[in-house]
């Protein structure tokens, strides 16, 4: 199989060689306890989106690393507003990487979950109403679901005026769902880590410089300041950087 634009390893084991799928799967992999990874992709500046989305940032490198760790993961966490503005669709993986899943013992499809607290869903969006797997919304205790939401989607309820994510993961992980993958948003992600929830960031940097206006990766109430080894660099001919840090 082809893979475009090739992307080869810097460090800790540079090589030239170009990374084929099975070679990425590997260098990702899954944990063996509870993991939630983080991915995203900014530019040289630190934007997260470029007039507003982060496709503006996003080349066929960046998105064949997505897709891979999309396969790689039981359950696919992001936030309704980015649910919403990105247009999420239905979550589903080709026929190659379902067999992967099939072959590794896990569903052809990892699940959806989505952090609302406000429920502002709409059920006929196609990531609730074409999913392979029924989604999992994480909520707070007093928020009223819109007509259909529970026909299409698990509706969860953790925490009062906010939603607790501490105990929305320890009942993902109840169900199964011990390898998280957040796709964001900033707002999310800031909570995450305030919670001292991430255990792994993947963070492409765009060869781009987009200027002042866009917001950074991560956004809301100031939090302490962890330590996240870097683990690997990898570099597309295009010059994307591929970084993944993760906790010890």
């Amino acid at each position: 199989m082809s893979v475009g634009i090739p992307i080869s390893a810097l460090w800790p084991q540079p090589s030239a060689q170009p990374l084929d799928d099975a070679a990425l799967a590997g260098l990702y992999g899954r944990a063996d306890r509870p993991h939630l990874r983080v991915n995203f992709v900014a530019s040289v500046d630190g934007a997260v989106a470029v007039d507003g989305y982060s496709a503006g940032l996003s080349g066929e490198p960046d998105k064949r690393v997505f897709g891979l760790l999309r396969m790689l993961c039981d359950a696919l966490v992001v936030a309704a507003g980015t649910l919403r503005h990105e247009g999420y669709r239905a979550v589903r993986l080709d026929e190659r990487r379902r067999a992967w899943r099939r072959e590794h013992g896990l569903p052809e499809y990892p699940t959806l979950v989505v952090v609302s607290g406000s429920l502002d869903l709409d059920p006929a969006q196609a990531a609730f109403a074409d999913a392979p797997t029924r989604p999992v919304v994480l909520t707070r205790s007093d928020a009223a679901a819109p007509p259909g939401l529970t026909d299409v989607a698990d509706v969860v309820r953790c925490g009062d005026g906010r939603v607790d994510l501490a105990a929305g993961l320890a009942e993902l992980r109840r169900r199964g769902f011990d390898q998280l993958l957040c796709e964001g948003g900033p707002r999310l992600f800031g909570a995450l880590t305030a919670a001292d929830l991430v255990d792994e960031v993947c963070l492409t940097v765009a060869p781009l410089l987009a200027g002042a206006g866009p917001g950074r990766i991560t956004a809301g109430d100031a939090s302490e300041v962890r330590h996240l080894p870097l683990r690997h660099v990898l570099a597309a001919a295009d010059g994307v950087l591929m970084l993944r840090y993760a906790r010890d």
